[in-house]
């Protein structure tokens, strides 16, 4: 079978995936027009600018600028609602089975709603979604570095009533070059005391001693990104030892300047090196990807073969934080898969 086909048929998951980067832009659009948020330009398609990265940006600063539209029109429930039930929907548009929906609760109190408001809505469209589109997901709450400590600390004790109920996990996001790790330290600590899994963007800007601060410091289980991982060896042979999963975005990381093009992305050499590495989109509309797109460039520029695919696929279900009940039918539904990839034209 083609390569490129059976990417688009075999059961994928998504651990990476920002809900305000990954709204469809004609949502942002409409809701912004009603809302009767500003915009730059009163048509769609050239609207459409405004909230993508169409090449590449100077930083991740840059790139984070292309968020703001998307934060203001998520400020009443049925728009939280709305963009969290979308995104499930196109998420089953590329066969993704099982997805981990991570966004920043603190970001959408500005018209009025609770913490726990905004956390409750996201986690109704997605017990939705499980129940009558047949998608799996859970919900990893994001703390942001530029925030004061007490606000994540406050996040993580709101999300700590909803552990049984969706959310699995704490996040650390935003501008790691002026925000180091450390400065959450407490409510990682907390997070941990809960229970709950810790994940951490580290290493996607180009500091590598963030990813073993993040780990070491904040009790991170899964590092978002990783991408400098190779600028030190000791690093790069503790997350191998230690099977620390490096969720990779890869178009995300030639739009922010983390690499310089998808073939001088160093995911295949992590791979090879024995990484555990996930493939996942971080937003689909910022950087104007897929997930069928980020494992079709792995075939075109980085010479992924069938058994590179199988394997990230196969680290997307060990290494998610779904339940054990939720890993063995998701396992059920890919050995399935591939055991009839001969009956499959």
């Amino acid at each position: 079978m083609n390569l490129n086909k059976l990417i688009k048929l075999i059961p994928k998951t998504d651990l990476h995936c920002h809900l305000d980067g990954s709204i469809r832009p004609k949502t942002i659009f409409d809701i912004a027009k009603k809302e009767h948020i500003p915009t730059i330009n009163d048509d769609l398609n050239n609207f459409q600018k405004e909230i993508k990265v169409l090449g590449k940006c100077n930083s991740l600063k840059e790139y984070l600028n292309k968020f703001y539209l998307p934060i203001k029109i998520m400020q009443k429930k049925e728009y939280i609602y709305r963009v969290t039930l979308e995104l499930l929907e196109d998420a089953l548009k590329e066969n993704i089975k099982y997805i981990e929906i991570r966004f920043a609760p603190l970001n959408h109190l500005d018209g009025g709603l609770t913490l726990d408001e905004v956390i409750e809505t996201v986690l109704s469209a997605m017990n939705y979604g499980r129940t009558n589109l047949n998608i799996m997901s859970n919900l990893i709450v994001c703390a942001l570095r530029h925030d004061p400590v007490e606000k994540a600390v406050k996040l993580i004790n709101s999300a700590k009533k909803y552990a049984d109920k969706g959310v699995v996990a704490l996040d650390l996001a935003g501008n790691e070059a002026d925000f180091p790790p450390e400065i959450h330290k407490k409510s990682f600590d907390l997070a941990k005391d809960y229970n709950i899994h810790r994940t951490v963007h580290a290493g996607e800007t180009g500091i590598v001693e963030n990813i073993m601060k993040s780990i070491k410091l904040l009790h991170a289980e899964r590092i978002g990104h990783g991408t400098y991982a190779y600028k030190d060896k000791n690093t790069l042979e503790y997350l191998a030892k230690n099977k620390i999963p490096l969720e990779m975005c890869i178009t995300s990381n030639v739009n922010t300047s983390a690499v310089n093009s998808y073939e001088e992305h160093p995911i295949k050499k992590y791979l090879d090196y024995g990484l555990a590495v996930t493939v996942n989109t971080d937003n689909t509309t910022v950087s104007n990807t897929t997930i069928t797109k980020e494992l079709e460039y792995l075939v075109k520029y980085q010479n992924f073969d069938l058994e590179d695919i199988k394997k990230v696929i196969e680290n997307g279900i060990n290494f998610s934080f779904a339940s054990a009940e939720d890993k063995l039918k998701l396992h059920a539904e890919y050995s399935s898969f591939i055991n009839n990839l001969d009956t499959i034209s």
